[in-house]
């Protein structure tokens, strides 16, 4: 039996367009030192900040501070193997899931491997949208389990409501999560040893349920025609696509410049793209029409 110390694990949950890209990216400007390792499903689903990325070699993406980022794709077991081997071997793991993962789900499968321990699961909530998700007929069901297995929740996003609301919210919050600790924050700015800290988590049992609840949700690809308006662009998805909760991508701007479009709800915001984006919009829409809710 290997005596080898286990290499602490965190998975970081939450619903579409919560933060975890924005956490992540902040988690390894803000290391303190620690030789971390990014686990996502693919890498088109994290954009990691340029300036980070020292080399990319197939599935590993080696970043500053000897920080680590790796694909996992549909074989999550392989590529936690594979890293165990790595050396020298990370201080500790970040597992992104998907924002319609179940993060307890995810955290049992790595459960079954000797060499990982599971600190904790700690999950996102957007402060502006979350009441609405958690009460939505389709999404809502996928919300509260998120919730119901996070060890410490961030209320993100906590600058696009009043502080009024924010109170409210973070009450609501406490009902629901049954007193799950609570940590308001303004784009994830939270010191790293907050939150990949051991919860003492003991109760994660190896999974016996699919991670990822996709039956109710479609994930398309969007490329204009040629330049466009970027925030006419993403009003325009808004109104074509029935149920759009997510979008993300590059276009083409009518300046000629690159622009990010990210739209979580109703809400917008564009940014200027990095120098290598490809134009395309990936969205992520509730199938209403021809899925039942969540939990039916």
């Amino acid at each position: 039996m290997s005596t080898k110390p286990k290499t602490p694990l965190t998975v970081i949950g939450g619903y579409l367009g919560s933060g975890k890209t924005t956490l992540v990216n902040h988690l390894l400007r803000n290391a303190d030192g620690k030789r971390l390792a990014i686990l996502v499903n693919e890498f088109g689903e994290l954009q990691i900040d340029a300036d980070l990325i020292e080399a990319q070699d197939d599935d590993v993406i080696s970043l500053a501070g000897g920080c680590v980022c790796c694909s996992y794709g549909n074989d999550l077991i392989m590529a936690m193997m594979d890293m165990s081997k790595m050396g020298p071997c990370p201080d500790h793991i970040i597992l992104e899931a998907s924002g319609v993962a179940l993060p307890a789900a995810i955290a049992g499968s790595v459960s079954l491997l000797n060499d990982f321990a599971v600190d904790g699961i700690v999950v996102l909530a957007d402060a502006e949208t979350i009441r609405n998700r958690y009460n939505d007929k389709y999404m809502g069901d996928t919300v509260s389990r998120q919730l119901s297995d996070a060890d410490m929740v961030l209320l993100n996003k906590t600058d696009l409501v009043s502080t009024e609301d924010c109170q409210t919210i973070h009450a609501w919050l406490s009902d629901v999560t049954s007193q799950t600790p609570i940590i308001e924050t303004s784009r994830c700015a939270i010191p790293a040893a907050v939150l990949l800290q051991d919860f003492g988590r003991s109760d994660i049992a190896p999974a016996t349920q699919d991670a990822h609840q996709t039956n109710n949700f479609q994930t398309t690809l969007r490329v204009p025609d040629g330049p466009v308006d970027p925030n006419d662009y993403a009003i325009q998805l808004l109104k074509e696509i029935p149920g759009l909760v997510r979008a993300k991508g590059f276009v083409t701007s009518t300046d000629g410049s690159s622009k990010t479009i990210q739209l979580v709800g109703q809400r917008i915001e564009i940014t200027p793209a990095p120098a290598d984006a490809t134009t395309g919009v990936v969205t992520i829409s509730v199938c209403q029409a021809s899925s039942k809710p969540d939990g039916e």
